[in-house]
């Protein structure tokens, strides 16, 4: 998992309220356990609108989403998230998110930032003409127009983001301390070596 620090640049401007997971990534999509290729799958029924801002070249490769309140609800599939990062979603921003959505997102290395509805309608504001800001160190997001919105992280969330550790990372920090215990097992627990 890459490490965030800061995620800039411009933002799909959705908006849209209770995107659910089979929005964000249709069934049929399910059938692969590969990451790569899913955000093909993205927002594919939304895609088949003319003038979505999933097509509109302006918004290419943005790293950022801005979505409407519920995002992320449905059922739990950790495909969303895949769809996302392989689209290039780094981070989305939106008033609330499911727990689930919000879990996978954390755990596949996608920042979730909540901003009251006030925010989100200034930062979709923005979003269609120029880049926002997100800095996970301060906690805020920021526009070229002076707004600023700090947003609240839990701690642990926020040091696995910023360091890069998914639940593998997290587990080889602690190689030291497993092959202390390791070495402390009896030798009938040990595995066997040809």
């Amino acid at each position: 998992m890459d490490a965030v620090s800061v995620v800039e640049g411009r933002a799909y401007p959705l908006g849209t309220k209770n995107v659910d997971t089979d929005m964000i990534i249709a069934a049929k999509w399910l059938k692969t356990v590969s990451r790569s290729g899913m955000g093909k799958g993205a927002f594919e029924a939304l895609r088949q609108d003319a003038g979505n801002v999933f097509d509109d070249p302006e918004y290419h490769g943005a790293p950022i989403l801005i979505a409407g309140d519920n995002f992320g609800c449905g059922s739990s599939r950790e495909h969303a998230a895949w769809a996302l990062n392989d689209m290039g979603v780094m981070a989305v921003i939106a008033p609330s998110f499911s727990d689930i959505f919000a879990s996978n997102a954390f755990k596949n290395g996608i920042l979730t930032v909540e901003l009251p509805q006030e925010a989100i309608d200034r930062l979709l504001e923005v979003a269609r003409t120029d880049p926002i800001h997100i800095d996970l160190d301060t906690q805020s997001v920021t526009t070229p127009f002076q707004d600023r919105f700090e947003f609240a992280i839990d701690p642990f969330r926020k040091h696995c983001l910023a360091e890069g550790l998914d639940e593998i990372g997290l587990t080889l920090e602690q190689d030291v301390t497993i092959a202390r215990y390791e070495a402390r097992e009896p030798s009938w627990l040990r595995p066997v070596t040809a």
